[in-house]
């Protein structure tokens, strides 16, 4: 064959973007599918290579027979014509007999060049979807080729990538030849090619642009409970950090909120909330709520995950946001179906009239609210939490005077790390939620022990005090 064979190989890998070892494979298929066509069988057919891939030769596997005896010319060859090529030889030898191409007619030729080319395309097709297949739920810079319809194409390199309509954003422009950060959704085989689905609207997207930038997700010094996206209007994300030297939340804005921006600016502006995660339903929905100021939370159903968020008048709208978005997010994000009431409308609502005088207790002054201990929760509304705040020194802490969200947390106190798994797992998370259950409700809980519960209360009688709503720790502890 040609004396630029290496280089015929060589343009062929890089334009197909395949192995060496398959275009070298491919080129024998061809050849056998040649020699196949006009012999009718491949099986004593050779193909060898030059060691510099210059020169390729196709040679027939042939048993050296009397010349009597000589019948079938594709896998035999008379002793006489054996000797003619190589000299002395014996009967029985085996001798590879080059094959002049051009014995072969145009139909042979013709046939083996059509499953050539269907060979290449399948190796590229797989050779191209195990490169992106490994790329799935990354992300990956292309530049916008085109738009067909609604759809945009984009090269991404070795094949083109389709950001259909349903994954793109609606605060967003695509320009021929701009450079955009891609989420690959997935990549499927198809009979023209491979397909890789683009997007531009995945949370997923948000969630590897902060792993980008923040350092502390990167490596988990911060994690990411959850995100939840409305793309072109609003994301909200729930992290945590296992260590008290991390404050989460300002580590994901960053300096000044550089980190954030820079977010923000790679998907358009779109608002990006940050807030922190907490295992207590409570807490986690009030935060959920961000940028709402929540007054409280009442977990009405914890079997269907109901709950009731209390707010300002002045903050009714920014909870539940621009058609619903800011509650609707909050709502997936935290896994609970939050109704958002102002007082008035609290008081209008049919539920247990202990739980609406706690309530109604967040609107007035602390020297008109009852003695909380003078209430039991009834079984629709098992908890109602009120705003933790650091223990000053005059013992007590309230909402008006502390913005942080729960009543003492049973974390906070010396109990068993067990013993707090086992309230938790009863919707259970802080003093006030379990000194409010009432004999049954304690009695419910039979995974904790006589003794067990005997414990609690003396862990409460003696680091903590309930007076007119305010709980607090001795100063003596």
């Amino acid at each position: 064959m040609s004396t630029n064979l290496s280089e015929a190989i060589k343009s062929m890998v890089e334009e197909k973007g395949i192995s060496q070892d398959l275009v070298i494979s491919t080129i024998e298929d061809f050849l056998r599918a040649a020699y196949k066509r006009k012999f009718g069988t491949d099986a004593n057919a050779v193909v060898q290579f030059s060691d510099d891939l210059s020169n390729v030769t196709l040679n027939a596997r042939r048993i050296i027979v009397e010349d009597e005896n000589y019948y079938d010319m594709t896998t035999e060859i008379s002793l006489e014509e054996a000797e003619e090529l190589v000299g002395k030889c014996e009967i029985g030898d085996e001798l590879l007999v080059p094959i002049d191409l051009k014995e072969f007619d145009r139909i042979s030729i013709q046939s083996a060049k059509q499953r050539s080319r269907q060979s290449l395309r399948d190796i590229q097709k797989d050779t191209t979807f195990k490169e992106y297949e490994n790329k799935t739920g990354q992300l990956i810079i292309g530049y916008v080729q085109r738009q067909i319809g609604d759809d945009f194409y984009v090269d991404i390199g070795s094949t083109e990538g389709i950001l259909p309509r349903r994954n793109q954003s609606s605060r967003e422009v695509y320009r021929q030849g701009d450079k955009v950060k891609f989420y690959v959704e997935k990549v499927e085989k198809t009979d023209h090619g491979v397909r890789v689905v683009l997007s531009r609207t995945s949370a997923e997207l948000v969630k590897l642009l902060f792993e980008l930038e923040v350092p502390e997700i990167y490596d988990h010094s911060i994690e990411i409970h959850d995100i939840v996206r409305e793309a072109g209007y609003r994301t909200k994300v729930a992290v945590y950090s296992h260590r008290d030297d991390i404050d989460p939340v300002g580590a994901c804005v960053g300096l000044k909120g550089m980190r954030i921006q820079t977010i923000m600016k790679e998907i358009e502006g779109e608002k990006i909330d940050i807030l922190k995660y907490d295992p207590n339903p409570e807490v986690f929905i009030r935060n959920a709520l961000a940028p709402a100021e929540v007054k409280d939370v009442i977990l009405l159903k914890q079997n269907e995950r109901r709950a009731l968020a209390i707010v300002d008048d002045t903050q009714l709208s920014l909870a539940i946001g621009k058609q619903g978005l800011n509650v609707r997010l909050a709502n997936q994000l935290s896994d609970w179906i939050i109704e958002v009431k102002t007082e008035a409308q609290f008081a209008e609502l049919d539920i247990a009239s202990t739980a609406r005088s706690r309530a109604e207790a967040l609107f007035t002054d602390a020297d008109e609210v009852e003695d909380v201990s003078d209430y039991e929760m009834t079984e629709d509304v098992p908890a109602l939490r009120f705003d933790e705040g650091e223990v000053a020194d005059e013992d007590y802490v309230t909402e008006e005077e502390d913005g942080d969200e729960g009543d003492l947390n049973l974390s906070e106190l010396p109990i068993d790390a067990e013993l707090i798994a086992k309230l938790n797992s009863h919707g259970i998370y802080t003093v006030g939620q379990y000194i409010n259950l009432d004999d049954a409700e304690l009695t419910s809980l039979d995974d904790v022990t006589v003794e067990e519960k005997q414990k609690l209360d003396e862990i409460f009688n003696e680091f903590v005090s309930i007076e007119e709503e305010h709980i607090y720790e001795d100063d003596d502890k």
